[in-house]
């Protein structure tokens, strides 16, 4: 249960920069900074849950992974960040380290 509650952190760790993001770049600058800091604490309470479970450093590592991954995914798609191979390469980088601490737990 404690790695399914990190997943659903790590997705929560994307709605802050995604927030923060549309926070800029929209006319609804509060509703969206509000929608970050909800995703900070969410993300935050749901960390400290898993952690309960599951290593501090691979707990965070993960956490980490998942949001920055995920954020990467969500800016080539909704704002048209650049995509290279050399990006696409360091991204899957992340997420084979996320799977190499999850199978060594």
């Amino acid at each position: 249960m404690a790695w399914i509650i990190l997943f659903f952190a790590g997705l929560l760790e994307i709605g802050w920069p995604l927030g923060l993001k549309l926070s800029q770049t929209t006319q609804y600058k509060i509703s969206w900074l509000v929608f970050a800091a909800i995703s900070m604490i969410a993300s935050g309470f749901l960390l400290y849950t898993a952690q309960k479970s599951i290593p501090m450093g691979t707990a965070y590592a993960i956490w980490t992974g998942i949001g920055a991954v995920g954020a990467f995914i969500v800016g080539i798609i909704m704002f048209k960040d650049p995509v290279s191979a050399f990006r696409i390469i360091s991204a899957t980088l992340i997420v084979m380290g996320i799977a190499g601490l999850k199978f060594s737990s």
